[in-house]
């Protein structure tokens, strides 16, 4: 096995920058013991020093702009603007969590005083969250800021009182160094321990650090192969893990006859940007259109989608990937390009295409029903209500699903959208999946194999809670309580007395 890794030019397919050494097994040892170690000075913060920290590293990030989305840009291909853009969001999120961190909401935490006059007798029971140690973060190679080593998990895992190391992608090795450059000398001006982030490469130091006794939940951005393997891996531990994994997503999107007749045109160009938006690598992108039969837009949706020019894939193994799994789909005997996609001499890059076949080919058949990352997709024609109401419920389990429709009457889209927030996490109405709002209320996870687990999300303030688990304390005294367990801590967000409940004040 290699030694060292070299990123590549996407743009140019040229090898980029100076080689990274890979990690040795010791050398993952090692740091993920160090961030054993310094866990416990994190977890005693409180919100508002942590919440101070993250601000701390979300400013040295800015400061650090120009030259991370150089960097970033030349291992990548996804352009200024993009990046830019990305580094945002990233930072951001790291003010965001910081300030949610600091209301106590992550701790929820329940006091229930003791009631010894209840028949049975109740003892005082208080809960809260507690942190549950370091997490190995798996970074993503389509947002190499948003997603990779300093990405929503990071910013997550951090907020919740966890150290985080990371394992940078083999795509952008000298973006994940310069980061972690970025982060550790931040947390050192901070005068906090920098032990509680660092960077691990190469393949078998992502197999090193998730099988770690000191690692105690692992979170992972990529492919639907490489997030099963790692969760194997991390349920076949001696003490198994919490494993995050959000894989792949086919994003349906239907369309009823009553919005082709609305506003058909209209919906084809939309449609042909989400879906080559990031040149088809986003986990949102709309990789199934039902259209009604007789909709009248091929032509339309052909000429829309070839006029569509697209930045080169992440790296040499995607576009093979994509090209080889585009031609797999169109060999389907039910379907067929109705735009061919291809590589492009230079670099990674590839143009976009279609497929199309009628609903029919995946009624009882999964073959069509498999992601292809790229600038692909499948457009599906439905018969009526009923053939929807057949074989929507097979769909796999997706981030998203979306529907649009002409009104709230609309009796295709009151018929599709139960049965589409059955499959998905997300349920779009008139928009489209591309694009992720961090928010509280954001939900980015969904049935396998969007994610292994639907339950949690990665976007938004809920993605904190996934590194964190409860510990009910019951008849201890309070000066051995946590600090937010105590009766007069603002950071108690409810309280239950004597069997109400009662709000309490917010910091």
């Amino acid at each position: 096995m290699a030694d060292t890794l070299r990123s590549v030019n996407p743009t140019t397919g040229a090898a980029f920058g100076e080689p990274i050494a890979e990690t040795a097994p010791d050398e993952v040892a090692r740091i993920a013991a160090a961030a054993r170690a310094a866990a416990p000075g994190l977890a005693a913060m409180r919100p508002t020093e942590r919440g101070n920290l993250m601000r701390a590293i979300a400013t040295a990030l800015t400061d650090h702009e120009d030259a991370l989305v150089a960097l970033a840009d030349a291992e990548s291909g996804l352009g200024e603007t993009r990046l830019r853009g990305e580094l945002a969001r990233t930072t951001g999120q790291f003010d965001q969590y910081a300030a949610y961190a600091e209301t106590g909401a992550a701790l929820d935490v329940v006091i229930d005083h003791a009631a010894p006059r209840a028949t049975p007798p109740r003892p005082d029971l208080r809960r809260c969250n507690i942190p549950l140690g370091p997490i190995a973060v798996y970074a993503a190679s389509n947002f190499p800021l948003a997603f990779g080593v300093a990405g929503t998990d990071t910013a997550a895992a951090l907020a919740a009182g966890c150290p985080v190391v990371a394992k940078a992608h083999a795509s952008q090795p000298a973006t994940a160094v310069l980061l972690a450059e970025i982060i550790t000398e931040a947390l050192e001006k901070h005068g906090a321990d920098p032990r509680v982030f660092a960077v691990v490469s190469g393949f078998q130091a992502g197999l090193d650090l998730i099988r770690d006794p000191n690692i105690k939940a692992a979170a992972f951005t990529g492919s639907i192969a490489g997030g099963r393997a790692l969760a194997e891996e991390a349920a076949a531990r001696p003490e198994p893990i919490p494993f995050y994994g959000e894989l792949g997503s086919l994003n349906p999107v239907v369309v009823t006859p009553e919005a082709v007749a609305q506003r058909g045109p209209g919906l084809v160009e939309e449609f042909a940007a989400s879906m080559t938006l990031g040149a088809g690598q986003f986990c949102t992108k709309p990789g199934l259109l039902f259209l009604p039969e007789d909709h009248g837009l091929d032509d339309a949706l052909a000429a829309a989608v070839r006029t569509k020019a697209v930045h080169p894939m992440l790296n040499a193994r995607i576009r093979e990937a994509y090209t080889a799994e585009a031609a797999r789909l169109a060999s389907h005997p039910q379907a067929c390009f109705a735009v061919e996609p291809s590589s492009v001499d230079e670099g990674f890059a590839v143009t976009p295409g279609l497929i199309a076949a009628p609903v029919a080919a995946i009624d009882g058949d999964d073959a069509l029903l498999h992601e292809c990352f790229g600038p692909t997709a499948l457009v599906l024609t439905y018969t009526d209500i009923a053939e929807l109401e057949r074989v929507l419920p097979q769909l796999p389990g997706g981030l998203t699903a979306t529907v649009q429709l002409a009104t709230s009457a609309d009796p295709v889209a009151r018929a599709a959208l139960p049965l589409l927030a059955e499959r998905s996490g997300r349920v779009i109405v008139n928009g489209w999946p591309t694009g992720v709002a961090v928010t509280d209320a954001q939900h980015h996870g969904g049935p396998w194999p969007a994610t292994t687990n639907g339950r949690h999300t990665s976007v938004g303030t809920g993605a904190i809670a996934r590194f964190m688990r409860p510990v009910a304390y019951q008849s201890t005294p309070e000066p051995l309580l946590p600090e937010a367990l105590h009766d007069d801590n603002p950071l108690s967000l409810q309280r239950r007395v004597d069997g109400t409940m009662e709000p309490a004040a917010k910091v």
